[in-house]
């Protein structure tokens, strides 16, 4: 095995290790004296928690250990330049719209884009046309964009900066990244992924092209979700010079904290190094798990993995998309049903579970999951709640709800390319007797005057400004049926919905 190289979490440990005096902050001074019971827990991360001093460098002007993990972190992923964050994927996907385009110009969006984009556009003060992704029939999930729809935006509006997609989907469906990417350069316009769900694509065979590697400008990932960094530790890497790079150091000094998490940085340092060093192997053992595990379900129709037809490639195999195909279990009720047995999901949706498989010691894991499924059934065989004697083949004709409306326009149209919206912050000063709550049963041909977001997994199905169609309309009602969770506005608990009281 070569010479580990993790920079950051050495500086870090040195210091410790010096057992020095600190007269600096932050005020616990390295030590859980006051957390109590809690101490145990937190002692040993509060020793790493210390600030900018000599040798630990500087987040906001790095030149020594910060620069050198960097710069080990862009060789590794293959990026010219990496970033690290402290405030997750959205710092990133905000930075990098500020560094993309001018207040007032526009920007071409994958609509199921996480709410950070929106905010991001919000901060920015531009325009954004939303184009809506293609969605497989069979599975009733969301593939991507295709480029035909991309060059027929570029058609129409000519003066776009670029493109922003979200790649993969929560669910872990990827795309075809290289065509839009070759596309979007042949016009000198920038590619911007958001890759949090992906940040270990490309270090396996079996594992979907890093957006990197099919010619990204910008690519923003969360490193804590799918490799091995704390919650929020997340990086932002970018090749070539089409972005501003001047634009986008400065939003991120703008956007991140002064006082960066060191903890979280050291993170993400000695991520970097497991992946280069032991990623590989790791990977292909839970790959064999999980291979495992579905050749165990497919023994069992009531259990069925979703995953959209021709894209195996393209899809993450660390997220599995679980439901009951006899439909007796809703996806919430599936999810509640694991958790009563210590299994607990990523999210779901209703008619489906998401499970995040981790790239470490999964055989055990697999085996509690099988289990806990086998003892749900047996459980619903018992109280005579098994329902179909067949799987129920065409449950996703229904629209899936990770992506709202085809269009913005007031008319039902099947475009999937949106007029130009302009977002700005004046929405947070909206006067309240301008805004109505509106029972959910006649919310339809009304314009939304809050984000509403369900969560997980944070897409907005509606953002302020947003025309509420008989799809949308006919979702939100579904979901607060099903129980689903929103952040912000609870449409779940209230059963209304905000929209202007201007609006018809």
């Amino acid at each position: 095995m070569s010479e580990r190289k993790r920079p950051l979490f050495e500086a870090m440990r040195t210091y410790d290790h010096l057992h020095t005096s600190r007269f600096h902050v932050p005020g616990h001074k390295g030590k859980a004296e006051a957390y109590e019971e809690a101490a145990s827990y937190y002692g040993p991360i509060l020793a790493l928690d210390v600030t900018e001093l000599p040798g630990t460098d500087d987040l906001h002007h790095p030149e020594a250990a910060i620069l050198e993990a960097q710069r080990l972190a862009a060789s590794c992923f293959g990026a010219d330049e990496t970033f690290f964050l402290v405030g997750g994927s959205t710092v990133g996907n905000q930075a990098a719209i500020l560094a993309a385009c001018r207040p007032g110009e526009l920007l071409l969006v994958q609509r199921d884009a996480h709410k950070s984009v929106i905010h991001g556009l919000m901060l920015a003060g531009i325009k954004a046309v939303f184009i809506t992704p293609r969605q497989d029939p069979a599975s009733g999930l969301f593939t991507g964009l295709q480029r035909q729809d991309v060059e027929e935006a570029l058609r129409r509006y000519p003066e776009a900066q670029g493109l922003l997609v979200t790649c993969p989907t929560y669910y872990g469906v990827g795309a075809d990244l290289k065509p839009l990417a070759d596309l979007l350069h042949a016009q000198d316009k920038l590619l911007l992924v958001d890759e949090a769900h992906g940040a270990h694509f490309g270090f396996h065979p079996e594992l979907p092209l890093s957006a990197l590697s099919a010619g990204a400008d910008v690519v923003v990932q969360s490193t804590h979700k799918m490799l091995t960094a704390m919650t929020m530790g997340s990086m932002l890497h970018v090749q070539g010079d089409r972005i501003n790079r001047k634009a986008l150091r400065q939003a991120l000094a703008m956007l991140q904290s002064s006082s960066p998490s060191y903890p979280i940085m050291g993170s993400l340092d000695l991520s970097r190094d497991w992946l280069q060093e032991q990623g590989f192997q790791a990977i292909d053992e839970g790959l064999k798990a999980i291979n495992s595990l579905k050749l165990e379900l497919q023994k069992n129709p009531r259990w069925r993995t979703v995953e959209p037809n021709g894209t195996s490639r393209r899809c993450d195999p660390f997220k599995m998309v679980l439901e009951d195909s006899y439909g007796i279990l809703s996806g919430f009720e599936l999810k509640e049903q694991l958790e009563r047995r210590g299994c607990y999901a990523e999210m779901a949706d209703p008619e489906r579970v998401v499970l995040a498989f981790g790239l470490t010691g999964q055989h055990q894991e697999a085996q509690r999951l099988l289990g806990a499924l086998k003892d749900i059934e047996a459980g619903l065989a018992a109280s005579k709640g098994n329902g179909r004697a067949q799987p129920d083949i065409g449950r996703h004709q229904s629209e899936s709800y990770d992506c709202p409306e085809a269009s913005n326009s007031p008319h039902e149209r099947q475009d999937l390319i949106g007029q130009p919206v302009s977002f700005t912050i004046e929405s947070l000063h909206r006067e309240e007797p301008d805004v109505s709550h509106v029972p959910l049963e006649r919310c339809e041909g009304r314009i939304a005057a809050e984000m509403i977001v369900p969560y997980p997994p944070g897409i907005p199905l509606l953002y302020p400004g947003e025309y509420i169609g008989k799809r949308v309309s006919a979702e939100l009602r579904r979901l607060a049926a099903a129980g689903a969770r929103f952040q912000g506005y609870d449409v779940s608990g209230r059963k209304t919905v905000p929209v202007y009281v201007s609006s018809k």
